[in-house]
């Protein structure tokens, strides 16, 4: 029969509820890895990840879902491409997949820029089925009063009276550090009101609203990878220095 006592010794099962708040583990863990050509650290969701296929061509994984060992990048595309021209790329790709039968197209910056714009698109007409985004002057301005926009986007081809005035009606109704995400005003869109239309499966868009905080952040995190590629003067580095500082260009210009 067991004793009052003896359960009394039994081994007391770690439970949060029964911790101490300054023992608990409050900040999430975000996984980091580390740029091949920079030897930058990041969060994974800030850099783009090359897989290597059973022919030994190397492709872009943007949804790091792809098997077997993975290298990881957080440069332009500019610095991409001169990368590979001058053959930086395909020394630091060996020594990430551990092998020298690696094949490194000439247009792989071509194909990263083609999987991010393409991840960008889907992700935002599955957000537009899901009814998490309106579109419209009208409509974008009065949700955007009212605080019900958290993310506010332009085509690259839409005017600039339009995209001022409905940038002063997010900041008006929404809390300061939600539009300070995008620097204080809207996000531009990398392609003309056409492409725009086409992800969203609408005719004629100019402008959109995300009205739900966690979709927001879906699209931002899409958008901002593929500008932020495309876009010679901003890398996808982010995080600390793994060594030395200096810009990324910086590093890969470096002989």
């Amino acid at each position: 029969m067991r004793t009052r006592a003896t359960a009394s010794r039994r081994t007391r099962l770690r439970n949060p509820a029964n911790e101490s708040p300054d023992l608990l583990d409050t900040e999430p863990h975000v996984p980091e890895r580390t740029c091949v050509l920079t030897r930058r650290t990041a969060p994974r969701e800030e850099l783009i990840r090359l897989a290597l296929g059973p022919d030994g061509i190397v492709a872009p994984d943007i949804r790091a879902r792809a098997s077997g060992r993975g290298a990881w990048i957080g440069v332009s595309r500019a610095e991409l491409d001169a990368a590979n021209a001058k053959g930086k790329l395909k020394g630091a790709l060996a020594r990430a997949f551990k092998t020298n039968d690696v094949k490194v197209p000439a247009d792989l910056g071509e194909r990263v820029a083609s999987a991010l714009r393409q991840a960008a698109l889907d992700r935002l007409g599955m957000e537009a089925r899901s009814g998490n985004l309106i579109n419209g002057g009208d409509r974008v301005e009065t949700a955007a009063r009212s605080g019900n926009v958290h993310l506010l986007v332009h085509a690259a081809d839409a005017g600039e009276d339009g995209r001022r005035k409905l940038d002063q009606a997010w900041r008006v109704g929404s809390d300061p550090r939600t539009v300070a995400n995008c620097g204080g005003q809207g996000l531009l869109f990398p392609e003309e009101r056409t492409i725009l239309s086409m992800a969203l499966g609408r005719e004629n868009v100019v402008h959109i609203a995300l009205t739900d905080r966690a979709a927001a952040a879906r699209v931002l995190h899409a958008l901002s990878r593929w500008r932020a590629f495309i876009d010679p003067r901003a890398g996808l580095e982010g995080g600390d220095p793994a060594s030395g500082r200096g810009s990324a260009e910086a590093d890969l210009t470096k002989e």
